[in-house]
């Protein structure tokens, strides 16, 4: 393609950029759907840090900021929407994802930007329609199976949920980083994208692929084991009335009719977060600690905000080491490790789905049951996913070594010559 042509392409292209962001940025119906949500707010506002770490540039950051100010003062002043701190978030987000494509557009890393920004596109898209699936799932189960879990809960001799619950209300300066680790769900997962992208490029590809299909997986577990969480189960009852322990022995458990999305079982924000942690493997300790901070305010903001019982984060556990396994498309599907993954990841998840609904005697039976049954499943996913990171390493350590050999071939043959 001739330079004219090129260019004149790519202006195209830019026209197109900026229409699609106008069209997105001064909706009012996406404003009033997406841009002044939290949950998408923070997911859109993540996109700065991918963005600013795979192309660091202070004349970016600078479009950016004027990007969100043109975008602010359009909606507030001009169409006079309501006025949104989050809406500010997002505004940022859509300023700086619109300056990637850009990038990708006229700059000469152009695949580094496509490699940034079109994962990011999918990903935010994704959280887009979740709610849509939900809904869809709320209505395909008008029952839930919240009666199961809390009998489990209850066999530990102890609720987990409620103690936690009682802590998140109590101590403010926890509950508000708790909350803004359970929002901000994206930032870890871009961190470690981000991170995994600039050090080992296409070789961040599986991370990117199991934060997207963790979503719509998780749905369809969803829909085996419906659930809705301790707070839609006790309403205001929550956290400071639980359900009396002596009495949950003789609780009938049957399918009840509640209100509330069934998202609990597994949780999947602690399984986002999990493979973030688990994808910081060889990271900065920066971003492993961002990483590590944010699976344990996560994991104790599920619980705390009543969203999730203690088994919830459980099953997380083997769920996580089953994307895990079927997104590491590099490593062979003869290779023992990666079907261990596989089959102990859906085996055990599928396991703990029937023992919730048919084995409460087995958990009553003594409280070491459920203690050892759940410490089990944690430590076994864990092990499994170290030995299984090491055959992932693999081809990304053998891919080099072909090219290494072929440059000393070549320079050999050129000393020959000479």
């Amino acid at each position: 393609m001739g330079s004219k042509k090129r260019v004149l392409v790519q202006s195209l292209l830019t026209a197109v950029v900026l229409v699609a962001v106008g069209m997105l940025g001064f909706s009012s119906t996406f404003y009033g759907e997406a841009l002044d949500d939290a949950f998408f707010g923070l997911a859109l506002a993540s996109v700065v840090i991918l963005h600013q770490r795979v192309g660091p540039s202070w004349l970016d950051a600078a479009w950016t900021a004027a990007g969100m100010a043109v975008l602010g003062i359009v909606d507030f002043h001009f169409l006079h929407y309501p006025p949104k701190v989050m809406a500010w978030f997002s505004f940022l987000g859509l300023s700086s994802f619109a300056i990637m494509v850009l990038r990708s557009i006229w700059s000469q890393r152009r695949r580094m930007f496509l490699y940034a920004w079109i994962p990011a596109a999918a990903f935010v898209m994704s959280d887009y329609f979740a709610s849509s699936m939900l809904e869809w799932t709320a209505k395909a189960h008008p029952k839930t199976l919240d009666l199961y879990l809390l009998s489990f809960e209850g066999s530990l001799r102890t609720q987990l949920a409620f103690v936690a619950g009682q802590l998140y209300a109590r101590l403010p300066s926890l509950h508000n980083l708790a909350l803004i680790a359970y929002m901000g769900l994206a930032i870890p997962i871009t961190t470690i994208y981000a991170g995994r992208l600039v050090r080992f490029k296409e070789g961040a590809f599986p991370a990117m692929l199991a934060f997207l299909v963790t979503g719509p997986i998780g749905i369809l577990f969803y829909n085996l084991f419906p659930a809705s969480g301790p707070h839609n189960l006790f309403r205001s009852n929550f956290p400071f009335h639980p359900f009396p322990i002596a009495d949950l022995p003789r609780l009938a458990l049957a399918p009840l009719a509640m209100p509330g999305p069934r998202n609990a079982m597994p949780s999947l924000h602690l399984a986002w977060t999990l493979l973030a942690w688990w994808y910081s493997r060889g990271l900065s300790w920066m971003e492993r600690a961002i990483a590590f901070a944010f699976l344990a305010l996560t994991a104790f903001a599920t619980m705390g905000t009543g969203e999730h019982f203690f088994v919830d984060l459980v099953v997380a556990f083997p769920f996580a080491l089953l994307i895990c396994g079927l997104c590491a498309y590099p490593v062979s599907w003869k290779d023992s490790r990666r079907i261990a993954a596989i089959l102990v990841g859906l085996g055990v998840t599928l396991a703990w789905l029937a023992m919730l609904r048919y084995g409460a005697k087995l958990f009553w039976s003594s409280p070491i049951v459920p203690w050892a049954l759940s410490a089990a499943t944690m430590a076994i996913a864990y092990i499994r996913q170290a030995k299984f990171d090491a055959a992932n390493e693999a081809p990304q350590i053998a891919t080099p070594v072909p090219e290494r050999v072929a440059r000393l071939r070549f320079n050999s043959a050129v000393a020959q010559s000479e």
